[in-house]
């Protein structure tokens, strides 16, 4: 399905960051690993701050247009083409890791957030947006399945080890692309992976 959403010209979701990570790219430092990165926005946008950064992604088409977006813009990024279900980083290896509009089944989040854990170094950063339960109303974006919708429980119980920096539901205006445009019901989370596991 990705391949297929991601196979037109068009970048869908822009080329632009997600205006989260722009207000909160200065909490990262690299290397960062960027999780169903797409078509490269984010990951770019952080390579041009100086970082290092991995995006993943199971679609090879929208990770072949990330690349191509990292050398129109001079930048550097690696990725890696792979089903987020079988996903397996190296342990400690990042500083930051980021999901941006990563809507995930919950059966998948209980393997994949704790390998996520584990890749990230002691104080490392998580960042997370996502659209919440309450956009199940909206026709602006996200899927139409609420168990992949996220909520602020569900961040508290799925990111337990970590110390909350920032987590709330709010409102606010996506204009990321014709996929994600309009008024829009999200989560936002910044968490700290405390020092032992």
């Amino acid at each position: 399905m990705w391949n297929e959403r991601y196979a037109s010209d068009e970048y869908i979701y822009g080329t632009e960051p997600n205006s989260f990570l722009l207000q909160n790219a200065k909490a990262l430092s690299g290397p960062v690993l960027s999780i169903a990165e797409g078509e490269g926005r984010n990951a770019v946008f952080l390579a041009s701050l100086g970082l290092e950064v991995t995006g993943v992604d199971g679609s090879e088409v929208g990770l072949a247009k990330a690349q191509n977006l990292a050398k129109a813009k001079g930048v550097k990024i690696s990725t890696v083409v792979s089903d987020l279900a079988t996903f397996e980083p190296a342990p400690e290896c990042y500083s930051s890791v980021i999901s941006i509009f990563a809507h995930l089944p919950s059966d998948l989040r209980k393997v994949l957030y704790p390998r996520l854990e584990r890749s990230l170094r002691p104080g490392g950063i998580v960042l997370l947006e996502s659209y919440s339960e309450a956009q199940l109303a909206r026709a602006t974006g996200g899927p139409k399945d609420v168990d992949m919708l996220m909520s602020k429980a569900k961040i508290e119980k799925e990111f337990s080890n970590y110390e909350i920096l920032l987590l709330k539901e709010c409102e606010r205006e996506v204009n990321e692309g014709s996929f994600h445009s309009g008024l829009a019901s999200v989560v936002q989370f910044i968490g700290r992976r405390k020092a032992s596991l």
